[in-house]
């Protein structure tokens, strides 16, 4: 009788492990699709991101190259006369107005710092030395450079 128990019991038990096998495995298939459904969906959102920012950065150099030709166009259009006399002549004296005003401040600036110096008892050489820095030597060289170098770069144009 017991044989009979135990025949029936362990055929059973046979009989359900390959279900209970199957079961096992299609769960495990389904944790490792659904793994594999989340790192294609991280996967999709670094390409999304990453053609967000390939759109954006099309779009700024698109909206560069239109600020660049604007500046192009409107330096160009600078130069070009309207034919009303008074209005070019206004036109054609703002830069050198602007400037000589502001070599003139600077002059003054530069001379009130010298005086200064002298009025607090320092001697002329040393007044001189720091009245002059660095800044002054490169905005020096860059007036310079602007007037005679520009001029070199006029004539290789023309």
């Amino acid at each position: 009788m017991i044989e009979t128990l135990l025949g029936g019991l362990l055929g059973g038990a046979f009989r359900l492990a390959p279900e209970l096998l199957k079961w096992l495995d299609r769960k495990g298939e389904r944790g490792h699709e659904l793994s594999m459904q989340d790192k294609a969906l991280e996967f999709e959102k670094l390409r999304g991101a990453q053609r967000m920012h390939e759109i954006g950065a099309s779009a700024d150099a698109a909206w560069n190259v239109g600020a660049i030709e604007t500046l192009r166009e409107a330096v160009r259009t600078q130069g070009e006369k309207t034919g009303v006399r008074w209005a070019d002549a206004l036109s054609s004296s703002v830069r050198p107005i602007i400037t000589y005003w502001f070599m003139a401040l600077y002059c003054a600036a530069k001379t009130a710092a010298f005086v200064a110096a002298i009025e607090g008892g320092a001697d002329w050489g040393v007044a001189i030395v720091h009245a002059w820095t660095d800044a002054d030597q490169a905005l020096w060289a860059g007036v310079l450079n602007f007037w005679f170098i520009g001029r070199v770069f006029d004539r290789v144009r023309q």
